[in-house]
């Protein structure tokens, strides 16, 4: 009984803490409007979370060990619960960040330690089944994001993808001051790594910044280039501590295991590939095809069926059949879905739907065995280790999917709009209107492409042939913005199948 309690309680910490990395993403047109911020400057409420999560993790953890894990994991718990609670409230861009800022050290506790407790509650004979369990709620919580995100911002208001959180929390907090053991002894004869720490924080705190922010200040300007200059920096005196020093944040014999060092680079490729669905896809359904936040959350939904489906069944496939034919047979069908998207699907809802399917099981067949394939036979302070690197690798994954698709997306959708200017400039020529007219026209439809959604004209009060004119130009329109979001899948084709290519250098065990 208390085993499974316990065991309830990583899961829940881990769906939390992954559902609010993607939770946002369909709601901030509506918080935008709310708050009265624009987009770019709301953009950040995300940034803040992802860029916390991934540089917090690795030394939080590593405190928790020495102070103790079941009291770190409550404290990660109530922060948790109170930055929610402060997001839901804000009534300003100030407030929600620092809401987000809370939320996001609490989750930086929160998931490694979910992860390395639910882990050390069983033996060794039943670590694939948990580990199983732990690895497909990180992707379901990722995956259902959206869909939960624009249901509760339609039928409640954006503010409740806050507040679900708190009954959570305050039902673990209870659960977990009841089963844990708060009195477990502290690790004094191990001293912190405080350099290794404040080395590995700049390392991913500039990586991050670089990445989120990168096109918005440009990839070449001096903040981006001194982010990714002091990154690399950071990193390199980071491994020269860690190899050094007696008691290392990271211990870096982890990576000598070669199935846990090809498993890292799945996670990355993986949760990358997620993300380019899960957020962009709503981007295209709201701002292209003008549906609601309802409507595009259910069109993303197939993603989180298909991981709920596949998941387990890849995770107990491990028994039966190498790990690798598993994750490649799961990035071929990534691909498939990839390719899907980028010809034909996004013409029709039900082609959409059943290619997020087909990524969704994809992701799913990837994600069930790959975090068993990566800890499932470490021990002790690696196993712990192996958890925190994994969670940070997953945020590095999904701020990549940012960093790469966002920008391509609007190098992509610039293409389009100078397509669509071009045609309608040679369209309404083509009327030989009079001068006033055909500015009047051509302005409007700059209007619509600069717009945050693409809205159709009303055109039953027009002569046919301008109506008929302004009908044609629009299908075009809609259909270069189509294509814009179509090439994203296309160009990345083939590094879909590299993730498939790394799976097959894993060791057969």
């Amino acid at each position: 009984m208390k085993k499974g309690i316990l065991i309830t309680l990583c899961v829940l910490g881990i769906f939390i803490c992954m559902l609010d990395t993607t939770i946002m993403n369909v709601s901030l047109p509506n918080i935008s409007q709310h708050l009265g911020v624009g987009l770019d400057d709301l953009s950040w409420a995300l940034n803040v979370y992802l860029i916390i999560f991934a540089a917090l993790t690795i030394p939080l953890t590593r405190l928790a060990e020495i102070f103790g894990t079941h009291r770190g994991f409550l404290i990660g718990v109530s922060l948790f619960g109170v930055g929610s609670t402060l997001s839901a409230a804000a009534n300003n861009l100030t407030i929600l960040l620092v809401g987000r800022a809370i939320q996001s050290m609490g989750a930086a506790l929160v998931f490694p330690l979910s992860m390395t407790l639910g882990i050390k509650l069983v033996d060794v004979k039943q670590r694939t089944g948990i580990i199983a369990l732990l690895g497909i709620t990180q992707g379901l919580a990722a995956a259902l994001g959206p869909t939960v995100g624009g249901l509760v911002t339609q039928f409640l208001s954006w503010r409740w993808i806050f507040l679900i959180n708190v009954p959570i929390t305050i039902v673990m907090l209870i659960l977990g001051i009841l089963n844990l053991n708060l009195h477990q002894a502290k690790e004094t004869r191990q001293s912190l790594d405080a350099t290794g720490a404040i080395l590995s924080i700049i390392t991913l705190t500039t990586l991050s910044l670089g990445m989120m922010q990168g096109r918005s200040w440009g990839w070449l300007s001096v903040p981006t280039v001194m982010c990714f200059v002091v990154c690399l920096l950071a990193f390199a005196l980071f491994l020269l501590v860690e190899s050094k020093s007696s008691n290392p944040m990271v211990p870096l014999s982890l990576f000598k295991d070669r199935n846990f060092s090809i498993a890292a680079g799945v996670v990355i490729l993986s949760n990358l590939f997620l993300v380019a669905t899960t957020v962009i896809l709503p981007t295209y359904f709201t701002n292209i095809t003008s549906y609601d936040s309802l409507h595009a959350a259910l069109l993303v939904a197939p993603i989180s069926l298909a991981i709920f489906i596949f998941s387990p069944i890849a995770g107990f496939a491990l028994n039966r059949v190498p790990g690798k034919y598993i994750l490649v047979f799961g990035f071929i069908m990534m691909a498939i879905g990839f390719y899907w998207l980028g010809h034909t699907a996004l013409t029709s809802q039900s082609q959409s739907i059943w290619a997020d399917f087909t990524v969704g099981m994809g992701y799913g067949i990837v994600t069930g065995p790959i975090l068993v394939i990566a800890a499932g036979h470490l021990q002790g302070r690696l196993l712990t280790a192996s958890q925190s690197v994994t969670g940070v690798l997953r945020q590095v994954g999904i701020m990549l999917a940012v960093a790469i698709f966002v920008t391509g997306l609007y190098a992509n959708l610039d293409i389009a709009r100078a397509n669509s200017r071009h045609y309608a400039q040679e369209s309404v020529a083509q009327l030989a209107l009079p001068k006033v007219e055909s500015q009047r026209i051509l302005g409007e439809v700059e209007h619509r492409l600069e717009a945050t959604q693409f809205i159709k004209s009303d055109t039953s009060q027009l002569p046919n042939s301008l109506a008929n004119c302004i009908t044609a130009i629009e299908k075009h329109t809609q259909a270069y913005l189509r294509q814009a979001f179509e090439k994203l899948y296309l160009v990345s084709l083939p590094f879909v199948l590299l993730g498939g290519v790394v799976a097959l250098f894993l060791k057969r065990k």
